[in-house]
């Protein structure tokens, strides 16, 4: 058999050198077809915020425990296969290299000169509006959606593959598609979606302090010098609506010496977030790529620990 660190490794390089192919089924749009096929019925048998916790139960179950059947199925068939189903479904977990393409497919059009592009491609990566944004502005939300999503598509499903192996890594996946399907505070989603969002919180909470935690570090390979990821990290990481998304973009925003946050526009509706960070360094492209490096470095150092963890318990 494979061990588990060797399977999440091979997974996580997958993920990083090919990504997913568009033509494979993903486990995580089959989640969200679950989650919205529940949610009429739900509705309508039951209370709201009942129904709610009632689709959470239900999706986060069928999603964790058809992967458990499924490797177990194979293991049965052949211990080699039952691994290697492992680690397709926990490639599918990671979206390092998606990240990647996105955040560069931004960074080249800005380098180009082309705002409208820049405009059309960073709005594939951010739920902000996007038409008014200026070059500084674009390269602040990708770098605030990379430096968030590092822990929702990288360094949290890591963390669960290694307390859960596959079937844990999809339901960190379960959770966080129930949130991006429920979570919303308007009137549709208040109730229904409450059990989505506070689960969401909760699975988060420590990955996300542990990948901040990690960013210093990171910030240290990666850009070879002293950097302020720490100071600001501790200083600034409760300056955002998410309980854990102001976590990882404060380090983040120390690490590259940048301040995030500010006035930002939701479907024409501006409002204004805390800062994170100082004004050291001018928000440009390069600090996309930058974000990137540290992305990777965050994810391979917490991969490290991950895989001397398990050394140690074997």
């Amino acid at each position: 058999m494979i061990p588990l660190y060797i399977q999440i490794l091979l997974a996580l390089s997958l993920d990083f050198f090919i990504g997913d192919p568009r033509w494979l089924p993903h486990p995580v749009k089959g989640i969200g077809r679950l989650a919205l096929f529940l949610e009429g019925p739900l509705r309508r048998l039951l209370p709201l915020r009942i129904a709610g916790v009632i689709a959470v139960l239900l999706t986060t179950t069928i999603s964790a425990g058809s992967v458990w059947l499924c490797c177990w199925l194979m293991t049965a068939v052949h211990p080699l296969l039952g691994d290697l189903v492992s680690i397709l479904f926990l490639t599918t977990c990671f979206a390092m290299q998606d990240l990647r393409q996105h955040a560069l497919a931004v960074y080249n059009a800005l380098c180009a000169g082309d705002l409208t592009q820049a405009k059309s491609k960073v709005a594939m990566l951010v739920g902000r509006d996007t038409n008014d944004l200026d070059a500084a502005e674009i390269s602040r939300a990708t770098v605030e959606s990379v430096a968030e999503n590092t822990v929702d598509g990288v360094t949290a499903p890591l963390l669960f593959a290694f307390i859960g192996g596959a079937p844990g890594a999809i339901l960190y996946k379960a959770i966080n598609t129930l949130d991006s399907t429920y979570g919303y505070k308007n009137e549709r989603y208040l109730h229904f979606g409450w059990a989505a969002a506070r689960l969401d919180d909760l699975a988060n909470f420590l990955p996300a302090r542990i990948s901040a935690l990690l960013v210093p570090l990171a910030a240290k390979i990666t850009l070879q010098g002293n950097t302020n990821a720490w100071d600001i990290f501790i200083r600034d990481r409760n300056n955002h609506p998410s309980p854990n998304g102001g976590q990882i973009e404060a380090a983040f925003a120390g690490a590259l010496g940048v301040r995030l946050g500010g006035e930002i526009s939701y479907g024409g509706k501006r409002s204004f977030r805390p800062y994170m960070g100082d004004l050291r360094n001018e928000m440009t492209p390069e600090k996309i790529k930058t974000t990137l490096h540290l992305m990777v470095a965050t994810s391979l150092i917490l991969l490290a620990g991950g895989i001397l963890v398990q050394l140690i318990a074997m």
